[in-house]
């Protein structure tokens, strides 16, 4: 339900994956085949010429060292700035806004609404938490499920839930679900709004570890 760049990111780790493969079979290869470590004993003294040589051309006049150093830097700097960004990209898309309406008394001031029967004029807002917090109390009152989450994300402009639970073992999961379903339904009877919910139905190591309550 969240914006998080999930292309982007496998991109990312499939790069960084490769080339540390990459360096780690090449630093394998030196450490156990002599004729990799013998061809790199001959072909490392022409590299540092190349990198020497490299050195020297980029040298300016009454300079002591290469410019490569400031273009290093602002390459390192650029990447910094990129994965600031890569790191706000993650995860976006919560709201704190679970239902809001607008009244009005004088015609033709918006679409927002009416006035109510005492000519009052305001804004009715019932917040992410306070659905949430609702809907979370009701789940962990169920001796049925080990843990359970509620969050609230913009689903097509829109809030939504997107409630996950942890059903103890041996409990169906079609009984779970239908439960959900009852529960939803009444908070939206409650606050008289209907919004999309995605219930994820979830088993592990929180589920395999936790004990289960015995009354003797």
């Amino acid at each position: 339900m969240n914006t998080t760049p999930r292309w982007l990111n496998r991109m990312v780790l499939a790069v960084v994956g490769l080339l540390a493969a990459a360096a780690g079979a090449a630093g394998l290869a030196l450490l156990t085949l002599p004729a990799v470590a013998s061809w790199w004993a001959a072909t490392a003294p022409g590299v540092g010429e190349a990198v020497d040589g490299a050195r020297t051309r980029t040298t300016l006049e009454g300079q002591a060292d290469t410019w490569l150093w400031l273009a290093l830097a602002a390459a390192l700097l650029l990447l910094i700035v990129l994965l600031v960004l890569w790191i706000t990209a993650q995860g976006r898309g919560r709201t704190g806004i679970f239902a809001s309406t607008a009244d009005v008394t004088r015609p033709g001031a918006g679409d927002a609404g009416a006035a109510d029967a005492t000519g009052a004029v305001g804004t009715v807002t019932i917040t992410a938490a306070a659905a949430e917090q609702a809907l979370k109390a009701a789940l962990l009152e169920r001796p049925d499920l080990a843990a359970a989450s509620v969050s609230t994300w913009l689903v097509r402009g829109g809030p939504g839930l997107h409630v996950r639970v942890f059903p103890r073992k041996g409990v169906p999961a079609y009984a779970v679900a239908a439960d959900l379903s009852r529960l939803v339904e009444a908070l939206d009877a409650i606050t008289g709004y209907r919004t999309p919910v995605l219930i994820s139905i979830r088993s592990g190591a929180r589920v395999r570890f936790t004990r289960t309550d015995r009354v003797a």
